[in-house]
């Protein structure tokens, strides 16, 4: 059912009229120090791949590579952290691949299900469609900040403290961008699915404007609409808007906006500094959702009663092509 054809967040394989299999893999290098916690977010990444497209994780299966000095104890903590995101989507760990490797990388291969009927593709928006961001922004620029300022920051952390005249992390603030990365999607999904919504995507390494441009692309095909952003709705991890100002970004800040800015249009009401967080990369992001107009409020009640949270941020609207980025609605 999806394959190479189009951009979406992972490949789908119907089985029967009821069931089909949803397969996808994701994994990256260190995000933050403590090993538990990377395992942790590198799992709730990749399963997040399975919840864009509507489904359930069935079994994930383990992708790694350690360099030999590179402790046991630490390894076991990886592998443990992943194990208990794994454990909390209501799936297993079923095996998995280790090779050597002079950097460490971990992640998963997910296997999902989701019925036929109920795959949500990044295609599918229709005009009139309400907008929905379940996660904050911000995660990108926030562990940017700790890997260069933070506690343990190596030389490179020195020589930008002094470059940057010694700017500080606050921990209040990256304990907020790890709390959001270690949130799963599921009950995003789930939500998603109770009010009929057939179009959504995570938000990882192209940022907000990146895979919404691609979620803009495949509506306009099928619809001729376009995306209504506004960019003073969007929900902002705190301290993000001061480490983009101090410089902290990643290389999505400008690889994204080469490859997807003919398709993004700003008011010029719109800062700086927010054309830079719609553009920066996003680790285990959150779900954007094209919601139909008649079932809003079945979805901010399912969000409710999930424990979900979700933010209106744009609309999509007929007529336009790509995005359009506005300060306020």
């Amino acid at each position: 059912m999806v394959g190479l054809g189009e951009p979406d967040d992972a490949a789908v394989y119907r089985l029967d009229e009821t069931r089909a299999l949803i397969t996808t893999t994701d994994f990256f290098t260190p995000i933050v120090d403590d090993p538990w916690t990377w395992g942790a977010i590198a799992a709730a990444n990749a399963m997040s791949d399975v919840y864009a497209m509507g489904g359930e994780v069935l079994f994930c299966l383990n992708v790694a590579g350690f360099p030999a000095r590179m402790g046991a104890e630490s390894i076991t903590q990886v592998f443990t952290g992943g194990a208990y995101k794994v454990k909390q989507a209501g799936a297993a760990i079923a095996g998995g691949h280790t090779v050597n490797s002079p950097e460490p990388f971990y992640g998963l291969s997910v296997t999902g299900m989701v019925h036929p009927d109920n795959v949500m593709r990044k295609g599918g928006a229709r005009a009139g469609d309400a907008l929905f961001l379940t996660k904050p922004l911000g995660t990108g620029v926030i562990t940017t900040a700790a890997k260069l300022v933070g506690p343990g920051a190596g030389a490179l952390g020195r020589q930008w403290r002094l470059r940057r005249g010694k700017p500080r992390l606050r921990k209040s603030d990256l304990d907020a961008a790890v709390i959001s990365m270690l949130h799963l999607n599921r009950c995003a999904a789930q939500a998603a699915q109770a009010a009929d919504v057939r179009s959504a995507t995570d938000i990882t390494g192209f940022g907000l404007l990146g895979h919404g441009s691609e979620m803009a692309l495949a509506a306009g095909r099928e619809t001729g609409v376009g995306l209504r952003i506004f960019a003073g709705a969007v929900p902002v991890l705190p301290g993000a808007f001061d480490y983009i100002q101090g410089g902290y970004l990643t290389r999505g800040s400008e690889r994204n906006p080469a490859s997807f800015g003919k398709q993004v249009r700003f008011e010029p009401d719109v800062t700086p500094e927010q054309r830079t967080l719609l553009w920066e990369a996003e680790t285990s992001g959150g779900l954007l959702i094209a919601v139909p107009a008649a079932n809003v409020e079945r979805f901010i009640a399912a969000c409710g009663e999930h424990g979900q949270a979700a933010w209106p941020i744009g609309e999509v609207v007929a007529g336009i092509e790509g995005i359009e980025v506005t300060a306020e609605a």
